[in-house]
């Protein structure tokens, strides 16, 4: 299990923007991360009237960072990595927010060619689906 300390050491994102909390499992194919900071009022995503559900993708974003953190930390990293799309995103609430229980991020990498991969992302709190979901991903500096 990794922490939040060590989740940002593997992504660019820091301080309020390193929205996820710990790796509870992953492998090569697959990630699952926990977030508490839906739930924060400095969350830098929230607006005045909360957190969108659509922040979700971020959250999947992130976990999806984190994947390719953790199977290159032996490797040469990429300098960046870019969210190319996203697809076939369902939500099934409005919030975030109106959350108390964790969030729950799972990711499975589908396809991994030439530095570009593909993700299915399903976003839970307490055991009820909240959005899932596929993106899309480039990293620059990986082997073409």
């Amino acid at each position: 299990m990794l922490n939040r300390d060590d989740i940002a050491r593997l992504i660019p994102h820091q301080n309020g923007m390193c929205l996820l909390d710990s790796v509870q499992s992953w492998d090569a194919e697959r990630i699952c991360c926990v977030a508490r900071s839906h739930r924060l009022d400095s969350n830098p995503l929230r607006t005045g009237t909360g957190l969108s559900v659509v922040c979700g993708i971020e959250y999947a974003a992130q976990a999806v960072a984190v994947h390719g953190g953790l199977k290159t930390a032996n490797a040469q990293a990429p300098t960046r990595g870019y969210l190319a799309n996203v697809k076939d995103v369902h939500w099934q609430v409005g919030r975030l927010d109106d959350f108390e229980d964790d969030l729950t991020i799972d990711a499975e990498q589908l396809i991994s060619e030439g530095g570009r991969s593909i993700y299915a992302f399903r976003i839970a709190a307490a055991g009820r689906q909240l959005l899932d979901g596929r993106v899309a991903v480039v990293l620059e500096g990986a082997a073409q």
